[in-house]
């Protein structure tokens, strides 16, 4: 039973992960999707953002079910690297990841230096004990670094609280 809801999860996308909690048989101490996934970025240089994921132990993220926004420039195609090919009761043969993964974001035109961005990230994942998350939205901002200079550190979003 518990397969057939989270392939019904995955299908909707809309299903609230505390929703799933209230089965039986369902594991209760769950990461939230923002925890479990971990998004920070950097912008590498005025063409280039970086964006990570750091995954939990016990998660992974599909690799084909990533995608990425830059906001006020347009962003290229993301570069992802290989993921490892998994067969998964609901989609078949998938590449995933896990621990971490770094994805290179091309931008359409070169962003101005010390321009700030909003980077926005969809992916999906599940845990290994039987439970995938719907998609989820995250969203950081960076800084373009200034000419000459290193690229900046990684930022993570800002941390939600409990009603937020």
């Amino acid at each position: 039973m518990r397969p057939a809801l989270a392939a019904l999860a995955l299908a909707a996308g809309a299903v609230a992960l505390p929703a799933l909690a209230q089965f039986p048989g369902a594991k209760p101490d769950l990461l939230p999707p923002d925890r479990a996934f971990r998004l920070s970025a950097r912008a590498l240089d005025p063409n280039t953002v970086e964006v990570r994921f750091d995954i939990a132990d016990g998660y992974y993220l599909y690799r084909d079910r990533m995608s990425f926004r830059v906001e006020p420039v347009m962003a290229g195609v993301a570069v992802l690297p290989p993921g490892k090919r998994k067969h998964d009761a609901f989609f078949g043969d998938v590449d995933t990841y896990r621990g971490s993964v770094d994805v290179r974001v091309p931008l359409a035109q070169a962003a101005a230096p010390g321009e700030a961005l909003t980077v926005y990230a969809q992916s999906q994942g599940c845990a290994d004990v039987g439970v995938c998350y719907p998609p989820n939205a995250q969203q950081v901002k960076v800084s373009v670094p200034l000419a000459g200079a290193r690229a900046g550190d990684f930022v993570e979003p800002p941390a939600k609280g409990l009603f937020n």
